[in-house]
């Protein structure tokens, strides 16, 4: 059993989870995630770590609050214990001294990028991170990432917040830095990821973004979690979850996301952004 150590919604609908879990923290690496069970009888559901601490045997997961299985986590409260701590899963981010390096993130994305961020830029580079959001309140740990952060942009919807808009705004910002990119790494809804790489393609500006399929087993047994990279069929729990995002079939990684949209499983781990985009591909072949 792992012992919930703290649990707290941050902003609206996006929930912290921190939970004793020595051997996942004693091995944790940027980029990995765990599988987490609420309950005994409970679903299975992949979390980036957002955080962890080797000697205090800790990790951190932040999620976005969206349906059954995750709402069940964030009722959740100190002191209970959980069943399944699984990990950590996954390749961990490469990191290297790459120059200048954008972290775009948003949602959950803003958690999970920041350990990311953090030994980017203790490897050398001068990092530069990339927030967005429908608006302003619900940004979070903007406090965390400045420690490690060389210059914070903000892209709010509504304006509320630095650059008004989503991420088309992304070349013109680009354009305004005082230094060419040499990388960029994505975090966030499936939606924020491949608007990412539609936007850094054009520019030859190679971006790497952590994929968010859905997911069993998490060791590539079941296969639920395939995606197509470059022609080929990868399995983001172990192959991943960090792929070329230019190299990413996205259409389809959205459409295997919407299969249990009506089941329910698919709207628990997929944002309202994902959502409004598929009725908007839908309408758009009627």
């Amino acid at each position: 059993m792992f012992r919930v150590i703290a649990s707290q919604m941050i902003v609206p609908n996006v929930h912290l989870l921190t939970l004793a879990a020595p051997a996942v923290a004693r091995e944790a690496k940027p980029g990995q995630f765990v599988i987490l069970r609420a309950e005994e009888e409970g679903e299975r559901i992949p979390l980036s770590l957002s955080d962890w601490d080797a000697d205090g045997g800790w990790i951190t997961v932040v999620f976005l609050n969206i349906g059954a299985t995750t709402a069940r986590l964030a009722s959740l409260t100190a002191g209970i214990d959980i069943p399944t701590v699984v990990g950590p899963l996954g390749n961990a981010t490469e990191i290297e001294n790459y120059g200048t390096v954008v972290c775009v993130c948003g949602c959950y994305g803003i958690g999970s990028i920041y350990t990311i961020a953090r030994a980017l830029k203790q490897k050398g580079n001068r990092i530069i991170t990339i927030m967005e959001a429908r608006s302003s309140y619900l940004f979070y740990w903007e406090d965390r990432l400045a420690a490690f952060s060389d210059k914070i942009i903000h892209i709010t919807r509504d304006g509320t917040k630095g650059h008004r808009g989503h991420l088309a705004r992304l070349p013109e910002i680009f354009r305004g830095l005082e230094e060419p990119v040499d990388r960029v790494l994505v975090n966030g809804c499936t939606f924020c990821m491949k608007r990412t790489a539609d936007e850094t393609r054009p520019m030859g500006i190679k971006t790497m973004a952590s994929l968010n399929p859905i997911m069993i087993d998490g060791t590539g047994m079941c296969g639920v979690c395939r995606v197509t990279v470059g022609s080929v069929t990868r399995f983001a729990c172990v192959h991943g979850p960090d792929f070329d995002a230019h190299q990413v079939d996205w259409e389809e990684l959205l459409q295997r996301r919407k299969t249990y949209m009506p089941e329910e499983v698919v709207p628990l781990r997929t944002s309202r952004c994902e959502e409004r985009h598929f009725k908007s591909q839908e309408k758009s072949h009627e």
